[in-house]
């Protein structure tokens, strides 16, 4: 570390500012807490990777915890409800649909733009006194001890100081700060990539979404608040190269080949994208002086949605931890928040790793169970009340924003 000028205080230390990390720093805009919120891309320009052409699926949870943030009426006008959900396996006769009215909600989750919700998100952010943004910038230093943690940030050339009692690591699946805390992580390799578009049909969507296995990977459908689709196929690599490659009327035709006609006939396609698909899990979510959150604890196949959900969960409980005064690194607090945080984590890795290994599995007998499981689910009304919760979490406490209380 230089020695150039004093290091100035703040409370807590956020490495990443993409849609986690913002939440986290949106839920403490206007707390006696002062924060520092580093990101290394401008959130106003196409190369910012947390706010791209994707969409993510908000559960329920989800949305209470940005209604108690006053967020959900500036989010709300661009979100897609998820009526119903339909679940089926391609090249056989297994199927499930679950529907909100049935289960007594108003949506199981709503479809958002990552480019709205990280605006939003920002708006927010910059008007809040307690907060210090330093952004395009990057962590050029960071020293962590029992005291505290010493951070160099550098904003277009200008290095400055920070101590901060408590660092963030909101940093993504391959965090820095996770490396700088000498947290390991492991990482599964699924051999597949996902192909993101958003496209439209000749058929409104009505509030379905699909979630259609292929023996490549999962190929998911979901409503946009536009009346288009997003379209999000799990593919090979070679595969996916190729669907990146074919002009806009032959990835269509494609497309209707994979996915069939329940949607209608697929007419237009935006620009594609891509994004290899992984399971990266830390082998702690803290560590000295450090917390883990996000993608930087747990990065998850997208099938069934359930990765930034888990990611805003862990904001959200940790938000509520810091509400209180004290020592925002203190040991108990990042103890308090491991174990509140462990049932809920564990459970949602092993649902989506799960789910992949089940319906990637090309085994006749498995083929088989399969599809009778899913025409039993279907069938079954607890079975399929119990799948609508999981946006909630699987286990453990609940923070108080996903409940619908106030922060503290």
């Amino acid at each position: 570390m230089s020695a150039a000028s004093a290091p100035a205080p703040v409370d807590v230390a956020i490495i990443g500012g993409g849609m986690v990390g913002a939440s986290l720093a949106a839920a403490l805009a206007g707390s006696r807490r002062r924060v520092l919120l580093v990101e290394g891309v401008s959130v106003d320009t196409a190369a910012q990777p947390s706010f791209d052409e994707r969409t993510t699926a908000l559960g329920n949870a989800s949305r209470r915890i940005y209604e108690g943030l006053a967020l959900w009426p500036e989010l709300q006008g661009a979100a897609a409800a998820i009526r119903t959900i339909h679940v089926s396996d391609a090249g056989r006769f297994g199927f499930a649909r679950l529907n909100a009215q049935e289960q007594g909600v108003e949506a199981f989750g709503y479809v958002i733009a990552n480019r709205h919700l990280g605006r939003t998100l920002w708006q927010r952010l910059s008007s809040a006194a307690n907060l210090t943004l330093r952004v395009p910038a990057r962590l050029s230093a960071l020293e962590i001890g029992a005291a505290g943690a010493a951070l160099e940030v550098t904003t277009a050339g200008r290095c400055e100081r920070f101590a901060a009692q408590l660092v963030v690591a909101a940093d993504g699946a391959h965090s820095q700060v996770r490396a700088a805390a000498g947290i390991e992580a492991e990482t599964l390799e699924y051999g597949q990539v996902a192909v993101v578009a958003n496209v439209a049909s000749d058929a409104p969507h009505s509030g379905v979404a699909y979630e259609r296995f292929t023996p490549a990977g999962p190929l998911a459908v979901l409503p946009l608040s536009d009346g288009a689709r997003a379209v999000i196929w799990a593919c090979e690599p070679e595969r996916a190269r190729e669907l990146l490659s074919l002009e806009e009327r032959d990835y269509l035709a494609q497309l209707q080949a994979q996915f069939g006609w329940r949607a209608g006939r697929f007419v237009r396609a935006g620009r594609r994208n891509s994004y290899p698909l992984s399971l990266t899990r830390a082998s702690a979510t803290t560590g000295e002086r450090t917390v883990l959150i996000g993608n930087a604890a747990q990065a998850l196949h997208p099938v069934a949605g359930q990765g930034f959900n888990l990611g805003l969960r862990d904001a959200a409980m940790l938000a509520e931890l810091l509400a209180a005064d004290g020592d925002a690194g203190a040991g108990a607090l990042l103890e308090r928040f491991a174990a509140w945080r462990a049932r809920d984590r564990a459970g949602v890795v092993a649902f989506t790793d799960g789910l992949i290994r089940l319906f990637g599995s090309r085994r006749a007998p498995l083929g088989v169970l399969r599809n009778l499981g899913l025409l039993l689910f279907d069938l079954t009304p607890p079975a399929k009340s119990a799948l609508a919760r999981v946006s909630g979490g699987f286990a453990g406490p609940a923070p108080r924003l996903a409940r619908g209380l106030p922060l503290s």
